[in-house]
């Protein structure tokens, strides 16, 4: 059979440890015998983002900005005890942050069913889509090691050269300070995306920060949420039949886990990155999570939810036998292809992206799985295969389908 053919080139962002190897099999095995592969390649792997001084990860988000439709692979972000393993010149940020920081977008992650694989919440039946803030906050922080007996204050200087101050603490010993921001603007992208992301789904929409703290900067977040909500999106919304509400994050985990699913569940940037992976996690596993950044003018970057599997990756330098699932990379590459091919006008690369989701979800509920699944899935006939014989199993029902 000929190659499915790519008119715009899709950005491809490479990765670190056992998500990049098996990045190289997904190509190998199940895209480059069907596709004739047309992408801007970057690579992010640790190693490089320090040769190029993080230069790498801008230019991959320029990129993603001009052809509208990338893919990820999971990479490291830096802690200290990367910086010897690497030689890093600094612990870099992370390149999702950067990314996300570039586009502007919301990042929006849902759980991949299967049958065979029961929630640990045994009465969620339906998905629960995680709606994350993009920008700013903890990601974009600014921290210093204050020593004892200074004063720290919050100092915002205006246009005319005036200055607020507001005391943070008086330092009676050491301690550690953290500054963070956020943009109207940008909180106000990350709201129209989620009520735009409501009507397309249909579904219930809940936000939810911790407002009674935080007097100013959380409670902003909720005043923009409700004026584009009522000025907006009020009467699409009763049209739809569907709802919106705010509430505080912690009685929102409280309804989530009483919940049957089926809803959007929207969160600053920090809560989306914890929440989403309890509910990946309480789904089954972070591996059976989609992920895909949507920017407010139409770019869009799909990724996997989860890190790099580090422990997998050490076995794997020893040559032992690896079981990972790379569920969550076939969906983000999946994903991209998808939208590429709408975007192109190419309905057979979009033909092939269904067929490869269908293949990968046929393959686990046949009972052929990788060992996360294979410790709690309830299918009687099931056998574990290593990271390389899923990949091939899935081939062999993407064949039969094509």
């Amino acid at each position: 059979m000929s190659k499915i053919a790519m008119k715009t080139p899709l950005v491809e962002m490479d990765g670190d440890e056992m998500t990049r190897i098996i990045w190289k099999m997904i190509k190998e095995i199940l895209l480059e015998p069907y596709i004739e592969l047309n992408t801007e390649y970057y690579n992010l792997g640790l190693t490089h983002r320090n040769e190029t001084d993080d230069q790498v990860t801008v230019d991959s988000a320029n990129a993603t900005k001009k052809y509208g439709v990338a893919v990820k692979c999971a990479t490291i972000t830096p802690n200290a005890a990367r910086m010897p393993e690497y030689n890093l010149k600094q612990m870099w940020k992370s390149p999702n942050g950067t990314i996300r920081a570039m586009l502007d977008g919301t990042v929006f992650r849902s759980p991949i069913l299967v049958k065979g694989i029961t929630p640990y919440i045994p009465t969620w039946t339906k998905p629960i889509t995680i709606a994350r803030h993009a920008y700013g906050d903890v990601y974009k922080n600014t921290e210093m090691v204050v020593k004892g007996g200074s004063k720290a204050e919050l100092c915002v200087t205006n246009d005319d050269g005036t200055e607020e101050r507001s005391l943070i603490h008086n330092f009676d010993g050491d301690g550690i300070i953290q500054g963070m921001h956020n943009l109207d603007s940008s909180i106000s992208s990350f709201a129209r995306a989620c009520f735009n992301y409501a009507l397309d789904l249909k579904q219930d929409i809940w936000f939810a920060t911790k407002d009674t703290i935080s007097k100013k900067y959380d409670h902003t977040f909720k005043d923009i949420f409700q004026d584009i909500f009522d000025n907006e999106y009020k009467e699409k919304f009763e049209k739809a039949g569907i709802e919106y509400f705010y509430t505080l994050i912690d009685d929102a985990v409280a309804r989530v886990v009483r919940s049957e699913g089926g809803y959007i569940w929207a969160c600053k940037n920090y809560d989306g990155d914890v929440m989403s992976d309890m509910i990946a996690t309480a789904f089954g596993s972070l591996a059976m999570m989609t992920s895909v950044l949507v920017s407010p003018d139409g770019v869009y970057e799909y990724e996997a939810a989860h890190g790099t599997v580090q422990r997998h990756y050490y076995k794997h330098l020893k040559g032992e036998e690896t079981s990972t699932n790379s569920v969550a990379t076939l969906f983000a590459w999946s994903g991209a292809l998808r939208k590429r091919g709408e975007l192109d006008n190419t309905p057979d690369l979009c033909d092939f992206a269904d067929k490869l989701e269908k293949a990968t979800i046929k393959t686990i509920e046949d009972g052929v799985m990788t060992g996360d699944l294979y410790l709690i899935s309830k299918l009687e006939n099931k056998k574990k295969v290593n990271t390389r014989e899923f990949l091939e199993e899935v081939n062999i029902r993407l064949k039969e389908m094509i």
